[in-house]
């Protein structure tokens, strides 16, 4: 197995969750990408269009900022990144940890959740984040109760 990263962003604690048991199933290091101003229900609120989550989704080019922590990308070839589904696709502060830190030749593997939403198209949405030569695949929804075994599954199939 290369040396693996579970990188992720989550609002509510779902994306955490399932960041944490693939991690566990992957024997690897976990990194959380954490906002500097955290997201309140208020901004996290679809519903208004003036809420903080609304307005970063309608502006493409939105990169909230983040804490760094620095997760040390160099020393990792495989980063699962991780996030809720926002808008039909990544959050943008997704964005600013792909711009933030070096994933030249990194191969990164998307997982997310998703109250209905797929990953489809997801990594065409993130590749301008990137350089030419990091690889993204669209790896996996990880909604509802997923077991250890089928993570375990999963990680097989991407022959890392």
């Amino acid at each position: 197995m290369k040396n693996t990263l579970v990188a992720y962003f989550s609002a509510t604690g779902t994306t955490k969750h399932k960041a944490q048991m693939l991690a566990e199933a992957l024997n690897c290091d976990i990194y959380e990408i954490e906002p500097k101003n955290p997201y309140t229900s208020a901004d996290l609120n679809w519903m208004d269009k003036k809420s903080r989550s609304s307005i970063e989704m309608n502006d493409k080019s939105s990169r909230p900022e983040i804490i760094d922590n620095n997760p040390n990308i160099e020393n990792y070839d495989v980063i699962f990144l991780g996030f809720p589904i926002w808008w039909y696709t990544a959050p943008t502060i997704i964005n600013t940890f792909l711009e933030k830190y070096n994933f030249e030749n990194k191969e990164v593997v998307l997982f997310a959740t998703s109250g209905g939403s797929g990953l489809r198209g997801i990594s065409k949405d993130l590749k301008g984040s990137v350089s030419e030569s990091t690889i993204i695949k669209e790896g996996k929804m990880l909604n509802g109760n997923i077991t250890k075994e089928a993570l375990e599954s999963f990680v097989k199939s991407l022959n890392l």
